[in-house]
């Protein structure tokens, strides 16, 4: 079957879908695409389920040629794609011909990209999907995980709706000093009331040690006073505070169970975001209350019935 073949890897292109659910008490995590807005939308303008299967492209140095014609979308950062070196900005869908090169180079806003085919990619589903867990050896599409590698072939069995326009408010590009929506809870009322105060309403920088595990913020050092932990259970956007006092979010490959003290968790919404910043932006953290939160999801949701 054709499709399209990687000419160049790049650092980091994964194979990604709606991630991996059900199977955390086995100690696997949940995986899935670390913008999964930008992956919902880029399938949207394809009229594809959201959470279908497509492609994460991490900083750019990507370059796919087509053996086939074919309607794809993209979205999310602006990695400076071109067709055939012809700039293609982010948010619209766009043919490729056989033989047209669909190349990613650097990041000029945001950090991932999104790339949506007719029906999704086909990959073998690994404990229900097809999601790449590089440190577990899980999903892409020999089923371990593995990034892209020079020759590997993209399928799919779809045909795709082209003609849809993405809405104005579709981006989850942070901007300059975004505010990510964060439910308190865990243990917030264990750290003192100044760091309760500074983790509101202080700046925060993200660090250079930021993956798809998780990612620190540099800022005031948060104290916390309350008694030892036993592990538990860590969900989406957990915020950590470990000794050093400097908070870590953890994100989709994230452990699955963890031991320091949380202020709380980022949104789903807000992770979306997180997930775009570059090392060096700067954030702040916004209070948000579980209804809130889980009314923002559904409105996300809702739109792309």
């Amino acid at each position: 079957m054709k499709g399209l073949v990687v000419e160049r890897a790049g650092p980091l292109a994964l194979i990604q879908d709606g991630g991996r659910f059900g199977v955390r008490h086995l100690g696997v995590t949940q995986g899935g695409a670390a913008d999964w807005v930008s992956l919902g939308w880029a399938n949207w303008l394809l009229g594809n389920a959201p959470q279908a299967a497509g492609l994460e492209i991490t900083v750019g140095g990507l370059t796919l040629c087509a053996e086939t014609s074919a309607t794809l979308a993209l979205t999310g950062a602006d990695l400076g794609a071109t067709l055939d070196e012809t700039p293609l900005a982010p948010g619209a869908s766009f043919t490729i011909a056989p033989g047209q090169r669909l190349a990613f180079e650097r990041p000029r806003a945001g950090l991932r990209a999104y790339l949506a085919f007719p029906g999704g990619l086909e990959a073998p589903s690994v404990l229900g999907s097809v999601a790449s867990t590089v440190r577990e050896g899980l999903g892409g599409l020999e089923g371990q995980g593995g990034t892209l590698g020079e020759g590997d072939r993209l399928v799919w069995s779809g045909h795709g709706e082209p003609g849809r326009r993405l809405p104005d408010d579709a981006s989850t590009l942070p901007g300059e000093n975004p505010h990510l929506a964060l439910v308190s809870g865990a243990q917030i009322a264990g750290f003192s009331g100044t760091s309760v105060f500074e983790a509101f309403n202080a700046a925060w920088t993200v660090d250079q040690r930021a993956d798809r595990m998780g990612v620190r913020l540099t800022g005031p050092e948060l104290r916390y006073l309350g008694a030892g932990m036993v592990s538990e259970g860590i969900p989406l956007g957990a915020v950590q505070v470990p000794a050093d006092g400097q908070p870590i979010i953890l994100l989709n490959d994230r452990q699955t169970i963890g031991g320091y003290p949380r202020l709380g968790a980022l949104t789903p919404l807000a992770c979306a975001q997180l997930a775009q910043c570059v090392p060096g932006t700067q954030l702040r953290l916004r209070p948000v209350t579980a209804s809130q939160a889980r009314e923002a999801h559904l409105r996300q949701l809702a739109r792309w019935r």
